[in-house]
């Protein structure tokens, strides 16, 4: 019998060339993650917005872009992904103007919210996209591998981009920068990439839209509010909002013909494994830059600029770990890489558990360690996710694969922030209510004692909040620990390397690819 994997059509020059453009997007929607931070104080300045307008600048990109993915990737299935990714871009391209021009904070928050939809239509556009334009699974498996490298350094970037522009231009400029990439986009995007859909789709169902947005907002929502404030009763409320909606609509994708999400994605084992691990991959990855961030600004005592500078380092070695993982799991079992790239995900956390407040190198290293691992483990379980779904169903499945994304993140701050914060207040436990509060806030009332009063405060509070991420560390790593043991159980046979035998038929076809576009 033939190999499937040997006999599927290899992917040339055209196809990888289409590639580097969907890359485009995908930098662009990451790095709107991060810019903003240093854009602040300027926005401040001139908008002069209230506390919780500011909150919402912030937040409401990434809301509305994790309540729309699911609606965004089904309807990829149905009118096009790459329509759908056309739309996107042009709807992101003018929501970053209007940004760039905002002149006042609620001007500012719609835009983003604006930005937030395109940003859902082009997340599971562009990884649908690669699933279609890479069938052999070794090809798909590259592309996967240095589509996660670029969807982390971006977030990582964008930061240190909002820092560089902003020392030459207006805060505006930080969104502005988006309209050049997006017409570029909008001129390469129909001449190189094909169009893919479902044949048959069937009918929209609307009512599912205002149900899935409804059962994920709250919950990603309320984990904020958990990492942020603690367990009180709004957040708590909002999870149990946000379930009881989730188990309604799960309830009527099951029921209905025309789901929005279709029964059929979940046939294959390897997907509910795949969203599941990947989930839990940026749990680890969320719930560490939670803490490092914190550390280098308010610990070590880094402008924001040098800390986001020093925050690129680990990105070196992120960039080579994706593509040899997926080289890796050509000639290895993939459940044993993806449990290998969880034990090393852990001991990167082991390592920041042993950070003091003064060890910048070994922080570096076990956040260099800690994303390596992660970034193997993402790339593999969402090359296997979208592997085992059916092509048709690509857009799906990939909104399904950045929804749970979203959720293990939200997660990921609430439950190792929320450890880290509670260790951090008992180690506090007489220091005056803002101190204790936050290390922020003991920054803050440091500067207002001044002098020895104020610098012990300050130590105080930097060896608690050590002492916190140590505590939170170490539950990462434990839980990292767990997830390796599930993934070799739940993956096993799953994605095994292809005969020895096949190897000559996958080269020929590779051969007879190229000559088609020579």
């Amino acid at each position: 019998m033939t190999n499937p994997a040997a006999t599927a059509r290899l992917a040339g020059r055209r196809e990888w060339t289409a590639f580097t453009v969907l890359l485009l997007p995908l930098l662009l929607v990451s790095m709107d993650v991060s810019v903003l931070y240093f854009a602040v104080p300027a926005i401040t300045e001139q908008l002069d917005p209230s506390a919780t307008q500011q909150l919402w600048i912030f937040d409401s990109y990434a809301f509305a872009l994790s309540g729309l993915l699911i609606t965004m990737g089904s309807l990829g299935d149905r009118i096009g992904r790459r329509r759908l990714l056309l739309i996107g871009a042009t709807a992101f391209g003018l929501a970053s103007i209007g940004a760039g021009c905002a002149t006042s904070a609620e001007m500012l928050i719609a835009a983003r919210v604006l930005l937030g939809i395109g940003g859902a239509t082009l997340m599971p556009s562009t990884l649908a996209l690669v699933r279609n334009l890479f069938q052999d699974d070794e090809q798909r498996g590259k592309a996967i591998a240095i589509w996660s490298g670029a969807m982390t350094g971006g977030i990582a970037l964008g930061s240190v981009l909002s820092g560089v522009m902003l020392n030459h231009f207006s805060w505006g400029s930080v969104f502005l920068i988006n309209v050049p990439a997006m017409l570029l986009l909008l001129l390469l995007v129909p001449v190189l990439v094909p169009e893919f859909k479902d044949p048959a789709p069937g009918r929209f169902d609307l009512w599912s839209v205002p149900l899935s947005m409804t059962a994920v907002l709250p919950v990603v929502y309320g984990l904020k509010e958990i990492a942020a404030e603690g367990f009180e009763p709004l957040s708590l409320g909002c999870l149990a909002v946000g379930l009881a909606f989730g188990y309604v609509f799960v309830r009527r994708q099951r029921t209905r013909d025309d789901a929005m999400v279709s029964r059929t994605l979940f046939r294959g084992r390897g997907f509910v494994a795949g969203i599941g691990l990947n989930a839990v991959a940026a749990f680890a990855m969320m719930g560490s830059a939670y803490f490092t961030t914190q550390y280098l600004q308010s610990v070590l005592g880094m402008g924001a600029l040098e800390a986001a500078l020093w925050s690129l380092a680990p990105s070196v070695v992120i960039g080579a770990s994706a593509p040899v993982s997926a080289a890796l799991a050509q000639k290895v079992d993939r459940a044993h890489v993806v449990a290998g790239g969880f034990v090393l995900a852990a001991t990167g956390f082991a390592l920041i558990g042993l950070v003091g407040t003064d060890s910048l190198w070994l922080l570096l290293t076990g956040a260099g360690v800690l994303a390596s691992g992660i970034v193997t483990v993402m790339s593999l379980v969402s090359d296997m996710a979208l592997g085992t779904a059916p092509a048709e169903k690509a857009g799906s499945a990939a909104s399904l694969l950045e929804t749970g994304t979203e959720f293990g993140g939200a997660l990921g701050m609430a439950v190792l922030g929320s450890l880290g914060t509670a260790v951090y207040r008992s180690d506090l436990a007489g220091a005056e209510p803002a101190a204790r509060e936050t290390l922020g806030g003991a920054v803050a009332t440091a500067h207002r004692l001044g002098g020895a009063a104020g610098e012990q405060v300050l130590t105080l509070a930097r060896e608690a909040f050590v002492h916190g991420m140590q505590y939170a560390a170490w539950g990462g790593a434990a839980l990292l620990l767990g997830a390796a043991v599930l993934a070799a159980a739940l993956m096993r046979g799953i994605g095994t390397p292809a005969p020895a035998a096949a190897q000559p038929a996958r080269a020929a076809g590779a051969r007879e690819h190229e000559a088609t576009y020579n």
